[in-house]
């Protein structure tokens, strides 16, 4: 099983550089803070590189001040062995993966169904409801006990990557998992809060003008945003707008798919497409159409073009499942 040639990776190597997907959220930050506290309790050294920086909301996170934001003085880190977490393919952790100029062995722990395996070594769960599940998952097997911290990284990234518990990735296991962090004083009610009841006046005021912008295709089974540069780039919202206009997409009665179109603010050029299901259509086939993948009922991919052009390529792609 590949589980235990990453457990026997563990051992085998002495110093990790570990990495996640670009704007990370609640599972990527939950699985790289629980693989570093898995290897220093293995007694190796690790450093946490990202390309992007902590999202709002999330530095009451142990750990997460020790989450390096990838520079020039990157390129320095000594290491032995690429580790990349919740990431389906290695360019979507951005330039981190360049840091390995001399080769050092990649592992890919992921869930995404999407997933390139570019590892030399793979492990990819697509029934795991997250990569922080598969992490715990490595606590079992290596025998290394939870604390107080590694409880609550893990418990905030499985907790997010389920919508809190209530998208169809939540399973069994995963309840059972969540209930063996939770015995070590973990508080759920600050943990919501801090994720998802966060959001600063002045980002309201600039989600309620992108709702008003709401469209919808095929009576009513397509939701679609759109949100351009001009719209955020004075205003500089903090938390993640792109998260909270597809959960509200969700919650529309009759959509089956919400779809949001986000102008790159670092590429004139880039737009990223976000996709949600429902369950009925697999979001993840329409994803790889246009190069990118994920999940079933959330996928994403990033497209070249003029917003204006991209969207009716899209839209028609997404009916054609209907």
């Amino acid at each position: 099983m590949a589980i235990n040639e990453i457990c026997a990776s563990l051992k085998k190597y002495n110093n990790f550089l570990i990495t996640t997907h670009t704007s990370p959220e609640g599972d990527a930050l939950g699985s790289v803070l629980g693989f570093y506290a898995l290897i220093t309790r293995l007694g190796k050294k690790g450093t946490i590189v990202n390309e992007d920086k902590l999202p709002y909301g999330y530095d009451f996170l142990p750990g997460s001040k020790s989450i390096r934001l990838l520079n020039k003085g990157s390129k320095d880190i000594a290491f032995d062995c690429l580790v990349v977490l919740d990431c389906a393919d290695l360019k979507r952790c951005g330039d981190v993966y360049k840091l390995n100029k001399d080769n050092q062995p990649v592992l890919n722990i992921d869930h995404h169904i999407s997933n390139r395996n570019f590892g030399d070594l793979n492990w990819v769960d697509p029934d795991a409801s997250s990569c922080s599940e598969m992490i715990y998952k490595l606590f079992k097997k290596l025998r290394q006990p939870f604390d107080d911290d590694t409880a609550l990284v893990l418990y905030t990234g499985i907790m997010t990557d389920t919508g809190s518990f209530h998208y169809s990735n939540t399973r069994a296991f995963t309840l059972k998992a969540a209930a063996e962090l939770l015995k070590f004083g973990i508080n759920v009610a600050q943990v919501y809060r801090s994720t998802y009841e966060n959001i600063p006046a002045a980002d309201v005021k600039i989600l309620l003008k992108l709702l008003q912008e709401i469209k919808f295709y095929s009576s009513g089974k397509i939701a679609g945003f759109q949100i351009k540069k001009t719209q955020v780039r004075s205003a500089k919202p903090k938390v993640d707008l792109a998260d909270l206009l597809l959960s509200f997409g969700r919650s529309i009665q009759g959509v089956e798919v919400v779809v949001l179109f986000k102008e790159n603010l670092g590429n004139n050029s880039q737009v990223r497409v976000n996709l949600r299901s429902q369950g009925k259509v697999d979001v993840n086939k329409i994803a790889a159409f246009f190069g990118g993948g994920g999940h079933k009922s959330a996928a994403g991919c990033t497209l070249t073009g003029e917003i204006k052009k991209i969207i009716p390529q899209v839209i028609a792609k997404i009916q054609e499942s209907f």
